[in-house]
């Protein structure tokens, strides 16, 4: 490969750039192929370093930029251009929502789907938003230290940084300490991974380590959680390998949705809204656009430990919530309890296989909220008119999946009242989604 880019491109190409893709790379024609570069923007003159190749798509990076876009903003990161975090940093804010924007509307009309209103997009905090991440860990000799961030474009290699401004400040602050503290360990090398997770007023680091620490690692990382207040968790093998470092230490962390008067409590390696400020914007246009009344009966679909049922709940008849993992159900209904919730009732269910059989099927519902992963809920979207409801909210985090079940639910007589964006990642290229369906006449 190295030596078929030197043939092809031994030097920085100059090119005009078209358009951003859906990655958030800039575009560009060189004779009849296709070439997809980082950092740059429409409409710019760049000079570009290539990367690799792969089919008829040559990846390049910017290294010049001779005639700049009017968007085009510095930067918040001295890494950005390796750091595989963020692409988009170096593009205005009202431009990044734009792009986003137009992914949808797009997405939506190469399916001649239109909704009836556009969704204002829901917008939050643009740094230190991130409160669940997953970071690489590698000890590189060369430098003689360890690497904790980030991976880096295009390479499996960890960024060299020393902060990260999207990473909660107890971490992206810290990123230096937390790599110095590894690159203390006798067992360094066979540290590959730190998982982050914050709650509303602590901080959790899940080290996944491939050998037994010794004792004096483990005091090392004593020292650590001490001196910085984060709790440390040690992975030795499986999620359920995960135990905290110090003995009689909790397992949980918690956030608040005072607006619900709420407290919700999860384990570190349990899926929450990597962004908080957003999540609570959503939660509020969730329940504005599903419109609960207080005989409600609303089922969750997706529901995980709670975070749309509980509040839900405050304000209809009853919830059901399904979720296919059976810890996040436990976590809900404990999260139910600790709250005095009595209308909301939690049941394990996998919702991409047949899930007939259980008894939350056979009821019938007044309003439905689906909170699918990136693969969407194609088989239950099929069946949803079988529960009659009258209103169906959609959470989705990847407009192809939103699209393919919009079409089912159009399909079966649904209209589609409503669509518009939330930035759940800001300098990312993800879109993040909601759509709200009524019933037809």
């Amino acid at each position: 490969m190295a030596r078929r880019n030197r043939i092809l491109y031994p030097e920085p190409v100059c090119m005009e750039i078209g358009a951003l893709d859906r990655d958030g790379f800039g575009t560009a024609q060189i004779g009849s192929r296709t070439a997809r570069v980082l950092g740059a923007l429409p409409g710019e003159t760049i000079t570009a370093r290539h990367l690799r190749r792969r089919r008829k798509i040559d990846l390049f990076k910017t290294v010049e930029v001779q005639a700049p876009a009017a968007q085009r903003v510095a930067p918040l990161c001295e890494a950005f251009g390796r750091c595989g975090g963020c692409v988009l940093q170096h593009m205005d804010g009202a431009a990044q929502i734009a792009l986003k924007e137009h992914a949808l509307r797009e997405a939506l009309a190469q399916h001649d789907l239109q909704p009836a209103r556009w969704l204002p997009p829901l917008l939050g905090p643009t740094r230190a938003y991130r409160y669940k991440a997953r970071l690489g860990v590698r000890r590189v000799l060369k430098k003689d230290r360890v690497l904790v961030g980030f991976r880096e474009f295009g390479t499996g290699w960890v960024t060299d940084t020393d902060h990260c401004p999207v990473l909660v400040d107890s971490v992206g602050e810290r990123l230096r300490d937390l790599s110095d503290c590894i690159g203390s360990l006798d067992a360094a090398a066979q540290i590959p991974q730190i998982e982050v997770a914050a709650g509303e007023h602590e901080t959790a680091l899940i080290l996944r380590h491939l050998e037994p620490l010794g004792d004096a690692d483990l005091q090392r990382l004593r020292e650590f959680s001490d001196q910085f207040d984060l709790r440390i968790f040690l992975q030795s093998g499986g999620a359920e390998s995960v135990v905290p470092l110090l003995d009689g230490q909790t397992e949980m962390l918690s956030y608040e949705l005072p607006e619900y008067d709420l407290q919700m409590h999860f384990r570190p390696n349990q899926f929450t809204q990597v962004n908080p400020a957003m999540n609570r914007l959503m939660l509020a246009q969730v329940i504005r656009e599903l419109a609960p009344r207080p005989g409600d009966r609303i089922l969750d679909l997706f529901c995980g430990l709670g975070n749309f049922s509980l509040p839900l709940a405050r304000h209809c008849g009853s919830v059901t919530g399904v979720e296919g993992d059976a810890q996040l159900v436990a976590q809900a209904t404990e999260n139910a309890a600790r709250n005095g919730i009595t209308n909301a009732a939690f049941e394990e269910s996998d919702l991409y296989r047949d899930y007939t059989g259980g008894h939350w099927s056979q009821g019938q519902y007044d309003r439905i909220l689906l909170d699918p992963p990136r693969t969407g809920a194609e088989q239950i979207v099929a069946g949803l008119a079988a529960w009659a409801p009258r209103q169906v909210v959609y959470v989705s985090c990847n407009p192809a999946t939103l699209v393919r079940d919009t079409a089912i639910l159009v399909a079966q007589g649904f209209r589609l009242e409503a669509a518009g964006i939330m930035d759940m990642f800001p300098h990312t290229a993800h879109v993040e989604s909601m759509a709200v369906f009524a019933a037809g006449d």
